[in-house]
């Protein structure tokens, strides 16, 4: 489900080969399928801008996961741009109680700016999700502002307050994901990331592609956001003590810039088929290991007190 279609990133693992099996295998055991590039953030440092506003019918996005699983998919991310804005959510509830209800996937997962998520969402969709994932990269306004992660006149932090109460009220396992760039590297979030205690708190070090976020067709600027890998080891130094951190440094995050720096799209799952697809897909099986890509994905397995 790429090319001018949504996108999928496969992350996935080769199972180990027998004398009587020559052709190698993907299985596509986690996947995140950004379904809209459309947002209504303006992060600088984005790099999966709205360069179309293609979705996929609802019933063919079902068929591209149903062709997912059988080819061995476990756990399924939606992500975008930002996926509560289509149809203010009900597109992407649909889409999770799908794969909840019909193709039993251990573990859905959902990554949001958070700003257009409402109580009623969860009353009707928070039984099919696994895990929310909120973009937070400060807890300071006026730095959220300076990124673009921020609508005027709305406080984002007391936003992911309140949704965290909602993921805890509704059973959902509550994820922080912080980009960290030139305007919050030297902020210390100990106090509100321990406050807020998520599964989860990604940490990824500001990243350029080629025609996201920056280069002569892009739609982001983000040098200007970009750090040293000292200065973000240092950053990871100061937040030593949070024990659900998780660091994604550039490094780690080249399994998304797969060809010379920008992110080509494959050819599309629905046209091809999955296998055929994954081909083209640039994936690095050791890398996703080392970042930690295989972890407990099902809130039935967290043992969380709710």
């Amino acid at each position: 489900m790429s090319g001018n279609r949504s996108q999928v990133i496969i992350q996935s693992k080769r199972p180990p080969l027998s004398s009587a099996a020559p052709v190698k295998v993907t299985t596509p055991s986690s996947v995140n399928y950004h379904f809209t590039r459309q947002c209504n953030y303006k992060c600088g440092f984005c790099f999966h801008t709205a360069i179309t506003s293609f979705v996929l019918p609802i019933e063919e996005a079902k068929r591209g996961l149903r062709l997912l699983k059988e080819a061995g998919m476990k756990k399924i991310n939606f992500s975008g741009g930002e996926p509560f804005l289509q149809q203010k959510g009900a597109f992407l509830g649909e889409l999770v109680q799908y794969c909840k209800q019909e193709l039993q996937l251990p573990s859905v997962s959902i990554v949001s700016n958070g700003s257009m998520i409402k109580e009623a969402w969860f009353q009707k969709y928070g039984e099919f999700v696994d895990i929310l994932a909120i973009s937070c990269d400060s807890f300071d306004e006026q730095t959220n502002q300076t990124i673009g992660r921020a609508q005027r006149g709305k406080s984002h932090v007391e936003n992911l307050y309140k949704i965290q109460s909602w993921c805890k009220k509704y059973r959902v396992a509550f994820k922080i994901n912080s980009v960290i760039n030139t305007f919050n590297v030297h902020e210390d979030m100990t106090e509100n990331i321990t406050g807020l205690n998520p599964v989860r708190w990604k940490v990824f070090q500001c990243l350029l592609i080629e025609g996201e976020n920056t280069g002569e067709n892009s739609l982001r600027e983000a040098e200007k956001f970009v750090i040293t890998d000292q200065e973000f080891q240092d950053f990871l130094d100061r937040h030593q003590s949070i024990k659900c951190l998780v660091p994604e440094s550039n490094q780690k995050m080249r399994f998304l810039d797969c060809r010379a720096g920008r992110k080509d799209p494959s050819k599309s799952i629905l046209d091809v088929g999955v296998q055929e697809a994954i081909k083209f897909s640039g994936f690095d099986e050791k890398m996703f290991f080392k970042r930690g890509g295989k972890y407990v994905w099902s809130k039935a397995d967290m043992k969380l007190s709710w």
